[in-house]
């Protein structure tokens, strides 16, 4: 059984306004708008995908972006119910197989303090629903549940990295709670399970690194608008 910590985070409405997700958040006594880290992370890297797209065509880029899709949604669900004690909703095999392997990693977890719950910053300007915040082998961190047909070089997730190091900005702004580590926890149709660890020495670099993105986002949602 896991244990619980309430904390009683919010519940944020959201919506999508010209491809980009936004959050209602309390600021003093109005609310305003944040942009989620998903649509500030995707903007930065766009021209990445752009260029994938292009090299291996419409069609077959949709064919692969739908399957990590669906199966990526399976594995957060699959996750969701497993840490909330609850039973497993039905999915595709491939999914079942992915989280079989990834249990004994998710039962590393205890002490949750979110689960699939929003967070924002008004400070940052971001908003966004984390996966996991809990102890991960006793130390507390920011958890994120990937799938993937192999495992991908550290060089290539920075962006993974970025929007976990967001969520504990977010986290400690909420509530005062430093988190000590960012995991990403990948299962692989390979066969294999990879911990990618950040710990508190290197998490300054992916905040830094999230500055750099929100002010490139900014920018050029100014630049829009003839800012």
């Amino acid at each position: 059984m896991f244990n619980f910590v309430d904390l009683s985070l919010p519940k944020l409405n959201r919506e999508t306004i010209d491809g980009v997700r936004y959050y209602t958040v309390p600021n003093g006594d109005e609310v305003i708008k944040l942009p989620s880290i998903t649509s500030v992370t995707s903007f930065y890297n766009r021209q990445v995908f752009a260029e994938w797209r292009r090299k291996v065509g419409e069609q077959e880029a949709n064919k692969v972006t739908k399957a990590a899709t669906s199966r990526g949604t399976d594995m957060h669900s699959l996750c969701e119910s497993h840490l909330k004690n609850e039973k497993l909703p039905s999915v595709q095999p491939l999914s079942q197989y992915l989280f079989k392997q990834a249990k004994p990693y998710l039962d590393k977890i205890n002490n949750i303090h979110a689960l699939e719950d929003s967070l924002y910053s008004t400070i940052l300007g971001v908003s966004g629903t984390v996966d996991c915040i809990a102890e991960y082998d006793g130390d507390l961190a920011v958890i994120d549940f990937k799938t993937s047909k192999k495992p991908k070089p550290v060089e290539w997730i920075e962006n993974y990295f970025v929007q976990a190091a967001a969520y504990a900005c977010m986290f400690y702004e909420m509530t005062d709670i430093p988190v000590k580590k960012l995991v990403i926890l990948m299962s692989c149709e390979n066969g294999e399970v990879v911990e990618y660890i950040i710990d508190s020495d290197e998490k300054m670099k992916y905040i830094k690194l999230l500055v750099k993105y929100i002010k490139n986002f900014v920018e050029h949602k100014l630049s829009e608008y003839g800012t």
